[in-house]
């Protein structure tokens, strides 16, 4: 399959490096609005059509990469699918539900395959936490944190714009919220009560944080911060027989759980102002730490997947309804920091 780019950033680079990997598929050309982008290109040896209309217009392209700001998303990808071309698109899919819904029935009109990029599905330090779900060692988990802190505020780029689309809830939300609801399932998230953060950008999000209440009442707290100098653990697991901790991307952490031992000569903790046993550590005894059973992944099989939905042979790995229900997520996410107050979702 040959395969077209329009949007020739460093996400597209990205996408480059990973079509080389693929068999069977190779990056036939590229367009992008900007000189300099499509000069990169011809550099790199990498053909440049005339004009977007152009690169939709040959019939060896099979599928189609929009990798634009997100507020071109949705033109460009209608365009490409009119045109008989299938489309990936970047995340987020559109800047609205609205949107997706339109750009959905376009697919459905002229029978393209439409899908998303949440490449983020594949993250090992995702999977590892599944598994560990999967394996019940911590007993009935009560609370899931979620975070991803960064200190160098905003990018300046056009995620600082809002007419474009940008804000951390749009452009890593989409991430950790696509995660989580992959990890609930069919489990309703019943309430979203959400704040932004507005510290080196006052006219987008440059944080956020949202607690995520679902039907089994299990709380899920989902947090992008940009101005953090110390960084919390990207993944904090509570259940009633232990703890899991992830604390970055290398996947640094470990899972301490009860041995089942009583507790009953807990020795107090003097602090500056008073004794507390409630607050005293665990005996040695009483708890023992396992190594995460870290799960390792394959990104190419993200493109191997849409390679095969186009064959007929699989079903999608990303869904357009699941991508619905975190673009409807992300605008309650909104709609609760706006109100300040709890938002039914479910």
């Amino acid at each position: 399959m040959k395969m077209g780019i329009i949007g020739y950033g460093g996400m597209a680079h990205w996408h480059k490096e990973m079509i080389a990997q693929i068999e069977g598929l190779t990056l036939k050309g590229i367009w992008d609005i900007k000189q300099e982008a499509r000069d990169k290109a011809l550099e790199e040896g990498v053909k440049v059509y005339e004009s977007q209309q152009d690169l939709l217009a040959d019939p060896e392209i099979t599928f189609v990469l929009v990798a634009t700001p997100n507020d071109f998303h949705r033109p460009i990808a209608i365009a490409a699918m009119r045109a008989g071309k299938h489309v990936i698109c970047e995340k987020p899919v559109a800047l609205s539900s609205a949107e997706l819904a339109e750009m959905e029935a376009v697919s459905k009109e002229t029978g393209k395959f439409l899908t998303v990029h949440q490449n983020r599905r594949w993250d090992e330090d995702f999977r590892t936490v599944l598994e560990i779900l999967k394996e019940g060692k911590l007993g009935e988990v009560f609370r899931i944190e979620s975070r991803v802190h960064g200190s160098r505020g905003i990018p300046g780029d056009w995620r600082q714009e809002k007419e474009k689309g940008g804000g951390m809830v749009l452009d890593w939300g989409v991430h950790l919220l696509d995660q989580i609801l992959q990890m609930k399932g069919e489990v309703k998230l019943k309430q979203v009560y959400a704040a932004l953060t507005n510290v080196t950008n006052q006219v987008v999000d440059d944080g956020f944080t949202a607690m995520l209440t679902f039907e089994d009442k299990q709380q899920v707290l989902v947090e992008v911060g940009t101005s953090n100098f110390v960084s919390l653990p990207r993944w904090y697991v509570l259940g009633s027989n232990g703890t899991a901790v992830i604390r970055d991307w290398d996947l640094s952490g470990e899972v301490v759980l009860a041995r089942g031992k009583d507790e009953k000569d807990v020795v107090p903790v003097k602090t500056a102002a008073g004794l507390t046993k409630t607050m005293a550590p665990r005996r040695e005894d009483t708890i023992y730490k396992e190594a995460l059973p870290k799960v390792h992944s394959d990104i190419r099989e993200f493109y191997q997947n849409v390679m095969a939905v186009i064959e007929g042979k699989e079903t999608s790995r990303i869904k357009l309804p699941e991508v619905m229900r975190v673009m409807k997520l992300m605008e309650a996410i909104f709609e609760s920091a706006e109100k300040k107050k709890v938002v039914e979702f479910e």
